[in-house]
């Protein structure tokens, strides 16, 4: 079944059926294809969150940016905080990389981890025009104070990789990769802060490539440092 309606400047024909809604949205004179019409609130509330902040955004800024009514956004999300939530789970990619910790040397690791954030980084980027880095930081600092749990989940994350790094360091003083005469702890703090320390260097450099090149060169460095 389609319904047809016009909000605003855009021109919206919804296809309803059992599995899904399906949107094809005329705006500025350009068809827009849009397979999942909760997809499509997230992406342009992500838009305004990201160059306007979570606080200075209204439900009736997302609605009215979207041409939908109210009533039409309600229907998606009970609030503005679960859209949020919504728009932080889909466009923070920031994963932990998934390993097989017991068997693979420090130089893989290196590898692989510089392969995953570049990966990581290229999605967040290629996601929206209008990014900047300072403004992604600013809505992953609001997102401490807006989104429950959110810091604990993270900080789980961390907590993970740091045990996956100690025993892959173990393992690679074990087999003679690497010197004997370290902190293994203390080293793998450093695998995982030259990777969180990427959002200085992103905010310096505001280039995928360059940072990606300065993270290659510590971890590399820190790598050969650790050879016997």
């Amino acid at each position: 079944m389609g319904i047809v309606s016009h909000y605003a400047e855009n021109f919206h024909i919804i296809f309803r059926n059992k599995q899904k809604s399906t949107i094809f949205a005329y705006r500025s004179f350009s068809i827009i294809y849009m397979k999942d019409t909760r997809e499509y609130i997230i992406d342009e509330a992500y838009r305004l969150f990201l160059t306007r902040s979570y606080e200075a955004v209204s439900i009736s800024d997302i609605s009215n940016a979207i041409g939908f009514t109210k009533g039409a956004l309600y229907h998606h999300f009970k609030n503005k905080e679960e859209l949020f939530h919504a728009v932080i789970d889909k466009h923070f990619p920031i994963t932990s990389l998934s390993v097989d910790a017991a068997n693979l040397t420090l130089k893989e690791y290196t590898d692989v981890s510089i392969d995953h954030i570049r990966k990581l980084l290229m999605e967040i980027v290629n996601t929206n025009e209008a990014f900047t880095p300072v403004n992604y930081l600013a809505l992953i600092a609001e997102t401490f104070r807006h989104y429950e749990g959110f810091l604990e989940n993270k900080s789980k994350m961390i907590d993970n990789d740091i045990k996956n790094v100690k025993v892959i360091i173990s393992n690679a003083i074990e087999r003679g990769e690497i010197r004997s005469d370290i902190d293994i702890s203390v080293i793998a703090m450093h695998y995982i802060s030259i990777s969180i320390g990427l959002a200085g260097d992103f905010i310096r450099n505001n280039s995928v490539e360059a940072v990606i090149k300065l993270l290659e060169d510590q971890l590399t460095q820190l790598y050969y440092l650790l050879k016997k």
